[in-house]
Formats: C-alpha cells, sequence, structure tokens
C-alpha cells in the first residue's frame, strides 16, 4: 500500500489560493490520483479527507488564476477597444 500524501496535497491546494495560483493544477491532479488509489484500495485511506480538501483547494486557486487572467485580459483589452 502506497503512503498517505494528502498533507503534500493540501499544502500545494493552499499553497494555491495563497500565494501562486497555478500550484492548483498539481494539487488537482495529484488529488484526484490519490483518491483513485485510495478508492481501487492501493493507497492508505487515512488521508482521504484532507486529499479531499487540498483537492478543491487546487481547483479554487485554478478558477481564481482563470477570473484574475480575464479580468487582466479585459482591462488590456478594453481601452484598445474602447478608443482609449
Amino acid at each position: 500500500m502506497k503512503p498517505d500524501r494528502s498533507a503534500l496535497v493540501l499544502v500545494l491546494g493552499i499553497l494555491s489560493i495563497i500565494v501562486c495560483a497555478p500550484i492548483g493544477i498539481a494539487a488537482f491532479i495529484m488529488g484526484r490520483s490519490d483518491l483513485r488509489e485510495i478508492d481501487a484500495g492501493d493507497r492508505d485511506p487515512q488521508g482521504r479527507g484532507l486529499t479531499q480538501a487540498g483537492m478543491i483547494c487546487g481547483i479554487v486557486g485554478m478558477v481564481l488564476f482563470g477570473l484574475i487572467v480575464v479580468f487582466f485580459a479585459m482591462g488590456l483589452l478594453l481601452p484598445a477597444v474602447a478608443g482609449g
């Protein structure tokens, strides 16, 4: 059985919200992979809750990053479209 790495997934998820949003991709991929392995019985199920929390934080970080990119692009494009 593979060891629990739920703390790592949670830390990456939290860092994706606070510091660097693209880290959320790693948190999401690792979390999803670990949850599949937990369901298959290949990974220690004790960290399931922390893994889910880390994966969700990773998703939130990715969404926030997407919104930032969209708003930044709008801020750059709107003045050009408006003729300013």
